[in-house]
Parts: structure tokens; C-alpha cells; sequence
């Protein structure tokens, strides 16, 4: 059985950092490739980051380039976001996504994890 497993996150004032972890098992991590997204209250879900299998190549939202950098330990079958400079309207659930090969800025994730709050006070 696969499982997304989220931790890091917390309240922060804007400006702070946080660090999310993503610890996957039950599938070959270096398989997939993955991401994260969130999503604000009253809003869609929205692409944040993602990382290609081996961790080479990495995209990220318009709103979060510069801020937020994604890595992987694929010895640790882990996915981090660390989040620099936050602001309030980062403020949202934080979502891991595995999918199987092929990166995506998409929602068309095989696997999802549970989810971690951010909350960014100003």
C-alpha cells in the first residue's frame, strides 16, 4: 500500500521559513516523480513545485520561484519543499504527489498524501 506521509508544517510569521518533508512508501520512490501542491482556503488546488526522478530538473509556480526550492533524497524515499521568504497567501494545505515516471505540473498524480498546514501569519 502506498503511502504520502507530510510533515513540517506550522504557523510562521511572513518572512520565515519552513521546511516540509514527505516520506513515501510501499512503491519504488526513484520510479517517480514528484510534487507538491496546496490549496487555500476557498480556492482550487494549485501546482507548487516538482522534481523530475533523479532530482535533476525542477519546476516550480510563478508565485513560489525564487522562494521555495524542492529536493529529494531518494536513499531517504523523501521529498522536501523548503520555503523561504513566506508571505500570507501562502497560507494553504501542502499536499505530496507521486506519479509514476513522467513529471507534470498537473493534478494527474498517481498518489497523494494527506496533506500539512501552512499558515503564515502577517
Amino acid at each position: 500500500q502506498v503511502q504520502l506521509v507530510e510533515s513540517g508544517g506550522g504557523l510562521v510569521q511572513a518572512g520565515g521559513s519552513l521546511r516540509l518533508s514527505c516520506a513515501a512508501s510501499g512503491l519504488s520512490f526513484s520510479s517517480y516523480s514528484m510534487a507538491w501542491f496546496r490549496r487555500a482556503p476557498g480556492k482550487e488546488r494549485e501546482f507548487v513545485a516538482a522534481i523530475v526522478r533523479s532530482g535533476g530538473r525542477t519546476y516550480y509556480a510563478d508565485s513560489v520561484k525564487g522562494r521555495f526550492t524542492i529536493s529529494r533524497d531518494n536513499a531517504k524515499n523523501t521529498v522536501y519543499l523548503q520555503m523561504t521568504s513566506l508571505k500570507p497567501e501562502d497560507t494553504a494545505v501542502y499536499y505530496c504527489a507521486a506519479r509514476f515516471v513522467q513529471v507534470s505540473t498537473q493534478s494527474n498524480y498517481n498518489f497523494w498524501g494527506q496533506g500539512t498546514q501552512v499558515t503564515v501569519s502577517s
